[in-house]
């Protein structure tokens, strides 16, 4: 009987031919170990396939149609709905829009986060409290902030009683149309402050507290930190607040429909309400269905963008 060789690690025996495993490499799994696998797995894919894949598939069939939401017959008409779509004017204008006012919530959404994130994980009294009330606003009904809103900015509201105490002439806020857009741009940034604060104060309290205190020993002031050290370390969970902006400026409509209806003249018709308008109020389901395909597409595209461009991509490849 051979013994076996010096340096065999226990593992390696009982292998085929007894040679000895490879280092660094995995085995192969056993068919146990897939079926079992594959048992646990398959309520999941099943209900990922029926309520996800499923409706994609589905809406992406209705989207080369002209259905109208009621006949049973959906005649194929190939992609003339997205031909349709670029040689409509109303499309390009919710386009510009929606990338105007995606832009203004993103680039707020990340600097007011991480501005209330940074007040709220100070070591000040009733910090509880005071985080309690700036995620007020995430919890609060679309429907009643976009009402509250509405009222204050009316030509007789309270923000235009105060501009008149102090001298000033107060516009109507939502009939023109860059003043309605900044306005939907701010009520949506301040609805989702308190959520976007959060992830920042979470990702500030993971930071390892020794880099700033080998910092604070060179002689780095508390700027000097948040630049070089705060910034740089939370870029991941920047990367994630602004795909969130993202995903709910292109996504925009309760908020939208509640606040402006879309004007003045298309001011703030977001793709959503254009969607909402050629499906329901004009009954174009495939075209409908094609802006929803164009949005996604939109959004996909953008996030793999920046992505690639934050870095986020390569050091997830490593």
């Amino acid at each position: 009987m051979t013994s076996p060789a010096l340096g065999a690690r226990p593992g390696d025996l009982g292998r085929r031919g007894g040679a000895p495993r490879r280092p660094g490499r995995i085995g192969r799994y056993r068919t146990e170990d897939v079926l079992t696998a594959a048992l646990f797995l398959l309520p999941a894919f099943a209900v990922l396939g029926v309520f996800v894949l499923y409706p994609i598939v589905a809406a992406g069939h209705i989207s080369l149609t002209d259905w109208n939401g009621f006949d049973p017959v959906k005649n194929f008409v190939g992609f003339d709905n997205y031909v349709a779509l670029a040689e409509n004017g109303e499309f390009w204008n919710s386009l510009l829009v929606t990338v105007v006012y995606a832009t203004g919530v993103c680039l707020l959404s990340v600097v007011s986060g991480l501005g209330v994130a940074l007040l709220l994980d100070a070591p000040i009294r009733g910090r509880g409290l005071y985080r309690g009330i700036y995620f007020l606003p995430a919890v609060t009904s679309s429907v009643a902030v976009a009402i509250v809103w509405r009222y204050l900015l009316d030509p007789s509201g309270y923000v235009n009683t105060l501009l008149a105490d102090l001298g000033i002439e107060g516009p109507d806020w939502l009939q023109d149309r860059w003043l309605a857009l900044g306005a939907l741009t701010l009520l949506t940034v301040w609805k989702n402050v308190g959520f976007n604060a959060v992830l920042y104060l979470t990702a500030l309290q993971a930071l390892p507290a020794s880099v700033y205190e080998a910092a604070a020993l060179d002689g780095a002031g508390p700027w000097q930190r948040l630049r070089a050290i705060t910034v740089p370390l939370l870029a991941p969970m920047t990367f994630f607040v602004l795909v969130q902006a993202l995903i709910t400026s292109f996504q925009a409509f309760d908020l939208v429909y509640v606040f402006t209806e879309g004007g003045p003249r298309g001011g703030t018709e977001v793709l959503g309400m254009l969607m909402y308008r050629e499906a329901f109020r004009l009954g174009d389901f495939g075209g409908g269905t094609a802006i929803a395909f164009v949005t996604l597409f939109l959004v996909l595209g953008v996030t793999l963008v920046n992505w690639r461009v934050s870095g986020a991509g390569r050091s997830a490849l490593r």
